[in-house]
């Protein structure tokens, strides 16, 4: 069973399934995670919707690149949750399928390449009080031993 975070579901709307994949990024005792300015400011950790006939894998790194910039090396997979969501920028109640995995950044080519992204270091307490969804906040606690 995968954990479920975030609004309740609205009976009376019909969610799309929005597999994505998304990175905890450690580096030398901090986390890379992303800024992301609109529709809503929010931290968030780095990564997005998997395209159709891409791997999840295949789209951590293309999604990590875009969002910070950053060339990463995936090391394993962590987890999943689900979360129900309305999401402004694409008109869509989606259903997103969130796997997370732990990455280490390898090297940084300039800046984020999405548009309203900006990437920053922060400690893993402050993302803790920082990420704007309660999943990512969850597989920070577990990385850092915390329970939540």
């Amino acid at each position: 069973m995968i954990r479920r975070f975030g609004e309740a579901i609205q009976a009376d709307q019909r969610y799309r399934l929005r597999p994505g994949a998304y990175a905890l990024l450690v580096r030398d005792g901090s986390l890379l995670v992303t800024h992301q300015q609109e529709p809503v400011p929010e931290y968030q950790l780095p990564g997005g919707g998997i395209d159709p006939g891409e791997s999840p894998l295949s789209a951590l790194h293309r999604e990590v690149f875009e969002e910070t910039g950053w060339r990463i090396d995936v090391m394993r997979r962590l987890g999943a949750f689900r979360r129900f969501t309305y999401m402004p920028e694409y008109d869509l109640w989606a259903e997103k399928l969130c796997a997370i995995y732990l990455a280490r950044p390898v090297r940084a080519h300039g800046a984020p390449r999405e548009p309203g992204h900006s990437a920053l270091w922060m400690s893993p307490e402050a993302a803790l009080r920082e990420l704007g969804n309660a999943g990512d906040r969850h597989f920070v606690a577990r990385f850092l031993g915390v329970a939540r």
